[in-house]
């Protein structure tokens, strides 16, 4: 009963999401179908043509103001087994002037017959401010928390440079990196916590298939005396609407340092329906 009723609520998330009124122009999406009318439905909505406006680092070529996204993502079985698994995103930015501020997070959620088997959350909070179309500064504070983890919260502070290599309408990529400071909580408390220096690398890069399919990755490497930590966020999207879309993702963790028999990666697979709103 407890997953049917939480597999209903996570359907009328959904239901919500597909009826919101049409606000923007970001285009994310990756591909999925469950039946034949619904397919359908998707491919005629897909030949309804999208612009989208590619994620970067800093904030040239960001509208000003306030834009966002939302991506929600579920399956729920029950009879002989029950099982929930639910993931929801959220990208929001605001952008004034030559200054912008961007929040990231990303929480998933499983249980199998009523015991949790996954639970974790991953955020970014970063202000950015232009010099020039090209360079920009930063100051950033990412981390995830995951009792299922090795590293059961994770958090990196960091301030330092970015640039631009490429930015036009097919191709943006962007990197950037600095100097900050790591603190890990470990459930091995044998191992003692992390509390160091460290050094931060992010790359930032998508691509325009065609007007309604592209790809993006995103990666972040985080260096440190006890353990280098990178993530990387592997992603197709393809078009549906003005402001609605599917994304197809691995979001891969990888840590050089584990605890005997804790295997060092962790990959999150999932296909979200993502809604942009400004």
């Amino acid at each position: 009963m407890k997953t049917q009723a939480k597999f209903g609520a996570t359907l009328i998330a959904l239901i919500a999401a597909l009826s919101a009124s049409s606000v923007s122009a970001q285009d994310l999406t990756g591909r999925g179908s469950v039946a034949k009318d619904l397919n359908e439905d998707l491919m005629d909505a897909i030949e309804d043509d999208a612009e989208r406006d590619l994620d970067r680092f800093g904030n040239e070529g960001r509208p000003q103001g306030f834009t966002g996204s939302f991506a929600l993502r579920g399956i729920a079985s029950s009879g002989n087994t029950d099982s929930l698994d639910v993931g929801v995103g959220t990208d929001m930015s605001y952008v004034w002037g030559l200054n912008g501020i961007q929040l990231q997070l990303n929480y998933a959620y499983g249980e199998d017959d009523d015991v949790k088997t996954e639970e974790s959350l991953f955020y970014d909070l970063e202000y950015t401010r232009d010099f020039n179309p090209a360079f920009f500064g930063f100051a950033k504070v990412q981390g995830t928390v995951d009792e299922f983890s090795d590293y059961e919260t994770d958090t990196f502070a960091s301030l330092g440079f970015g640039y631009r290599i490429f930015n036009d309408e097919m191709r943006q990529w962007s990197v950037q990196a600095g100097p900050g400071y790591r603190f890990s909580e470990l459930s091995d408390i044998t191992r003692g916590d992390i509390s160091e220096e460290a050094l931060g690398f992010s790359s930032d890069y998508a691509h325009k298939l065609t007007d309604t399919l592209f790809l993006t990755n995103d990666t972040d490497v985080i260096w440190s005396k006890s353990d280098t930590v990178v993530y990387n966020d592997l992603a197709l999207n393809v078009s549906v609407t003005n402001n609605m879309a599917l994304r197809t993702s691995v979001l891969t963790e990888h840590h050089s340092k584990v605890s005997r028999g804790v295997n060092h990666f962790d990959n999150t697979y999932g296909v979200s329906l993502v809604y942009t709103f400004n």
